[in-house]
């Protein structure tokens, strides 16, 4: 969906032959606009495999903390007595040839995961509206008497952080035109 030539990835067991390759289609619903990726310990498999090859063809910013490194390619073998085994086969490389497996993908840009809060000791500003008997405003009056919302993205610090960079990179792209 955001590639659309290149590796998206391989596997590689103990044998040469066992290697596997998966290569990106053409038709990307993206078509080169700005795309950041949001990770952390709780991303793994699937989706590591995804930041590892959008990081590796420079198609997108990796932002976060480092990912949880499950790089391992498992089948499941029925036994009898409704039992199983679980074997784990080969590994997961990006595109590189860098494995996912204990290492998990290191972002590019290192964002915390932190709490924002609003600082009520600041100096406390008058403003107009603040001082007795204050000419109203005529044309927005029940605007200003309403409280302003909070910001629900200040309860998720990454996210807010990955938000103002892809902000940030729609507006260098297209000041750069």
């Amino acid at each position: 969906m955001f590639i659309s030539n290149g590796l998206i990835v391989y596997t590689q067991g103990r044998t040469a032959e066992s290697k596997e390759t998966y290569p990106a289609h053409p038709g990307t619903l993206m078509q080169g606009k700005p795309i950041v990726v949001l990770i952390n310990g709780g991303s793994a498999s699937a989706s590591e495999i995804v930041a590892g090859a959008l990081q590796d063809q420079k198609r997108a910013v990796i932002a976060g903390t480092t990912s949880f490194g499950k790089g391992s390619v498992q089948v499941i073998l029925e036994l009898p007595h409704k039992r199983g085994m679980k074997l784990t086969t080969a590994r997961y490389y990006t595109p590189s040839g860098r494995s996912i497996q204990a290492e998990g993908i290191k972002p590019d840009i290192r964002i915390e995961n932190a709490s924002l809060t609003l600082n009520k000791n600041e100096m406390i500003s008058i403003k107009e509206a603040n001082l007795n008997k204050h000419l109203e405003n005529p044309i927005d009056h029940e605007a200003a008497s309403t409280k302003p919302q909070q910001d629900p993205l200040l309860d998720d610090y990454q996210l807010h952080e990955a938000l103002n960079l892809l902000k940030a990179m729609s507006f260098a792209k297209t000041q750069v035109k």
